[in-house]
């Protein structure tokens, strides 16, 4: 691909050996200046191919905005930063997210000592244009990361009014699972004759065919715990990955299985990355049977020895593929089990809809499936 040296090591250091499939056809177009579009299912690798032209492209001598790049959530800000971070551990580019529910002060002091790349939620951003805090004459590429979420939570303006802000010349990258038609109104808008990036037979590149699928409903929230711990004593050896939706969640839920005597690790977006590597050794040797994660666990972490998922909580459907992806293992069944209460069960239907797939009850025999 041409990569400058100090990306290629960062890039083999964050543990990837070769391209997937997606990033071998969208990265060189990205890094080529095109405007590029890239549609495929969750847990793909989209986020590496926008992280590797961004650091391909970065000039590092010149220390002011060059990439933008808007997320949906906080969280994910968060995650993606991180991503460029590690991948660009050679080349020490300077990135901000800048985020809802920090201090407006301190995003403007980060700015003004100079930053190579943002990472934002559409608020938060155009916040700190309107204020001239993210000064963007000196930005080459923009980028819009999930662009059907950021459509579908009603950030189409914000889209706009950023854009609008942007040098005429702007490269516009956009990644997508899906492609509604207000997307398609922002594309026909923002991008000048872009690459499609596609694949067409989606179902047989995403593992969810290499998983069963089923649920379990439960009366209230407060039932969940003593429904897992009851799950968890029918099974003798089986190592799980359990995911909830909040680092608040993580915290509470290890901190009551601990108290139940459940041997139990944990991670999340704050834990740093020396803790990182000791809890995964010590559950991928065995020391601990649970690890109980959230969804900005890093991308590239695959558990090959773990057979089964639950997501204690359920998240939104475009994050339920990207969930099992973490999961490969190579022998035997692969099970994922769902905590369903009250609503959850319209989530669940749009899960399976979204997918194409059937969840089914959990059976009374289902120690007998692993």
């Amino acid at each position: 691909m041409g990569l400058r040296e100090e990306l290629l090591r960062g890039i083999y250091a964050y543990g990837f050996e070769k391209p997937s499939a997606i990033q071998q056809r969208a990265i060189i177009p990205c890094i080529k200046g095109n405007d590029v579009i890239v549609r495929s299912p969750a847990g793909m690798g989209k986020t590496i191919v926008h992280s590797v032209a961004c650091l391909q492209k970065l000039d590092l001598e010149d220390v002011k905005p060059q990439v933008l790049v808007m997320v949906p959530t906080r969280e994910l800000a968060i995650a993606t930063r991180k991503v460029i971070e590690s991948v660009g551990t050679y080349i020490k580019p300077i990135c901000h997210a800048c985020v809802g529910g920090t201090r407006v002060r301190d995003d403007q002091i980060q700015l003004d000592n100079g930053v190579h790349v943002v990472v934002g939620t559409p608020g938060r951003s155009y916040s700190m244009i309107e204020r001239n805090f993210l000064r963007t004459n000196n930005i080459k590429l923009f980028v819009l990361d999930e662009a059907d979420e950021l459509i579908s939570k009603g950030f189409k303006d914000q889209i706009y009014d950023i854009f609008s802000n942007m040098p005429t010349e702007i490269q516009v990258i956009l990644l997508t699972s899906t492609m509604p038609t207000e997307l398609l109104e922002v594309i026909n808008k923002i991008m000048k004759k872009p690459i499609h990036i596609r694949f067409k037979n989606e179902h047989t590149l995403h593992p969810l065919e290499k998983f069963r699928h089923f649920y379990i409903s439960t009366e209230s929230e407060e039932w969940k715990l003593d429904t897992l711990c009851d799950l968890y004593e029918t099974l003798t050896i089986t190592q799980a990955v359990i995911f909830c939706n909040t680092r608040r969640k993580v915290d509470w839920l290890t901190e009551k299985m601990t108290h139940r005597d459940f041997t139990v690790s944990a991670m999340h977006g704050n834990t740093n990355g020396k803790e990182c590597d000791k809890i995964m050794r010590e559950f991928q040797g065995g020391s601990t049977r649970i690890l109980i994660v959230t969804d900005d666990l890093n991308q590239s972490i695959v558990f090959t020895h773990v057979r089964l998922l639950i997501n204690y909580d359920l998240p939104v459907k475009e994050k339920y593929l990207c969930r099992l992806s973490h999961i490969r293992c190579k022998t035997g069944n692969q099970i994922a089990v769902n905590f369903v209460i009250g609503d959850d069960n319209c989530v669940l239907r749009d899960i399976e809809s979204f997918y194409n797939t059937s969840i089914e009850e959990l059976p009374m025999n289902f120690a007998d499936l692993l």
